[in-house]
């Protein structure tokens, strides 16, 4: 891909992550208003994460420009599903969370436990999508140094904030007989399999 054409798919996906930006906001200012002493998540950590994810929109395109590498097919296709099916998975987080999904991990008194869409299966589908995109999208133009590095900033700067934010979110009446039992990010094959075996067979 040329480097022009994947600026363009970058900044795409850039455009689809300032419109999550923006409902966001809002959703943080409602959470302010009802509950202003909401705590927050590692709140120290929110800087690097906004610079990671500048990265992510900017580093991969500035090495493809420089390299201008040949991008073999099944790579590319890699890439592509990998990074739309992180934005599939995070829509579904925002329909299943509504107005309680909020960028600086704001976990008021109030909270709502969520165990409807992705979350039937994992505790943190966000956190996993925003990992899968990190490591596709720079692969859609053959940025593999970027994919690496960025993966890598990005699972260090999330490792703290997840883990204080499950100290949080284990204060909420209901969370842990609710999520406690789920994995982090992948969900079990074993629940996959079950949930499967579970659905009605349709009747001609």
């Amino acid at each position: 891909m040329r480097p022009g054409r994947y600026a363009l798919v970058v900044a795409g996906f850039g455009l689809q992550r300032l419109a999550e930006l923006a409902y966001s906001s809002r959703n943080e200012t409602r959470l302010r208003r009802s509950d202003p002493d909401a705590p927050r998540a590692a709140a120290s950590t929110f800087r690097w994460m906004a610079l990671a994810n500048m990265g992510l929109f900017t580093l991969p395109a500035l090495e493809v420009a420089a390299r201008r590498p040949r991008v073999p097919r099944p790579i590319a296709a890699v890439g592509w599903l990998g990074a739309l099916a992180a934005v599939g998975v995070r829509l579904s987080v925002l329909v299943s969370l509504r107005d309680q999904w909020n960028v600086r991990a704001f976990v008021p008194s109030t909270l709502r436990v969520v165990d409807r869409g992705p979350y039937r299966y994992v505790r943190h589908p966000n956190y996993a999508a925003v990992a899968l995109e990190f490591a596709c999208l720079p692969l859609i133009g053959g940025a593999y140094i970027s994919a690496a590095a960025l993966s890598l900033a990005n699972a260090f700067v999330l490792s703290r904030r997840i883990l204080d934010e499950e100290r949080l979110l284990e204060r909420v009446p209901g969370y842990r007989e609710r999520m406690g039992g789920k994995p982090r990010f992948l969900p079990r094959l074993s629940t996959l399999t079950s949930l499967r075996a579970a659905r009605p067979t349709p009747v001609a």
